[in-house]
C-alpha cells in the first residue's frame, strides 16, 4: 500500500511539475521554463525534499512511459493533416534533413576529436539528435557506451527544446515549416513537443524531421564514425 502511495505522489508530483512549467513557459517565453528542463529540476527538487530515492520514483515512471507509445501514434495525425505539403516538398524535405542530421554528427564528433575526448565517447556523441532507442543500438553497433550515448540524447533533447526557438527566431527564421524542420531535425521529441506548441503544422515537419532523421543517421552514423575513428 506504501509503494502505491508513493507512485501516485510521484506521478502527482510529475504532472503538476509539467504543469506549472508550462505555464511559467507560455507567459515569460523564456527557455530556462523549458517543460523538461524546469520540470525535470522541479521533480529533482521534490523528490530531495521527501528523501525518495530514485528506485521509488521508477515505478510511477514506467506508468508514464508506456503512455509515450499512444502519443507517439498520435503524431500521425498532423502528418496526415499536412500530407499535401509533404507530397509536394518531399525531396526538400529529406535533403534539408538528411543535411541537418550529418552536421550535426560531424561538428559533434568533430569537437570531441579536437578535445582528445576517448574514442568511445565520439561514437557516442555521433547519434545524440535521433531518439534514444535507436542511438542506443547506433552505439553498440560502432562500439560505443549505450548509457553515454542515452545521456547525450536526453541533454541534446532538453538543451535542444529549451534553446532551439529563441536560437530560431534570433537568426530571423520565423517560417513555419523551417523551424518544425529544424526542432525535430536537432532535438528529436522533445523538439517535436516544442513545434507542436508553436502550431501544428510546425509539429507535423518536426515529426516527420525526426523520422526521417532516423533512420538517415541509422544508415551514416556507423560510417563517419569508422572515419573519425
Amino acid at each position: 500500500m506504501e509503494q502505491i502511495s508513493i507512485t501516485i505522489l510521484t506521478i502527482v508530483a510529475t504532472v503538476l511539475a509539467y504543469s506549472l512549467s508550462r505555464y511559467l513557459f507560455l507567459r515569460y517565453q523564456h527557455p530556462l521554463f523549458n517543460m523538461v528542463l524546469l520540470g525535470t529540476l522541479l521533480v529533482i527538487a521534490v523528490l530531495l525534499s521527501l528523501r525518495l530515492p530514485y528506485e521509488a520514483y521508477a515505478p510511477g515512471k514506467e506508468i508514464m512511459t508506456f503512455l509515450l507509445g499512444p502519443a507517439t501514434v498520435a503524431l500521425a495525425i498532423p502528418l496526415y493533416k499536412n500530407r499535401g505539403l509533404i507530397k509536394q516538398y518531399g525531396l526538400l524535405i529529406c535533403g534539408s534533413v538528411a543535411l541537418g542530421s550529418t552536421i550535426s554528427m560531424l561538428m559533434a564528433m568533430l569537437f570531441c576529436k579536437l578535445g582528445r575526448l576517448d574514442p568511445a565517447v565520439i561514437i557516442s556523441i555521433a547519434p545524440k539528435s535521433v531518439t534514444a532507442p535507436i542511438a542506443v543500438e547506433i552505439a553498440q553497433i560502432s562500439g560505443g557506451d549505450p548509457s553515454l550515448a542515452a545521456a547525450f540524447v536526453v541533454a541534446t533533447g532538453t538543451f535542444g527544446s529549451a534553446l532551439g526557438p529563441t536560437l530560431l527566431s534570433w537568426v530571423r527564421i520565423s517560417h513555419p515549416n523551417a523551424r518544425g524542420l529544424a526542432l525535430g531535425t536537432v532535438a528529436h521529441a522533445q523538439g517535436v513537443a516544442m513545434a507542436l506548441m508553436e502550431g501544428e503544422d510546425r509539429g507535423a515537419m518536426a515529426s516527420l524531421a525526426m523520422a526521417i532523421a532516423a533512420i538517415f543517421t541509422s544508415l551514416v552514423a556507423p560510417f563517419l564514425v569508422a572515419y573519425f575513428i
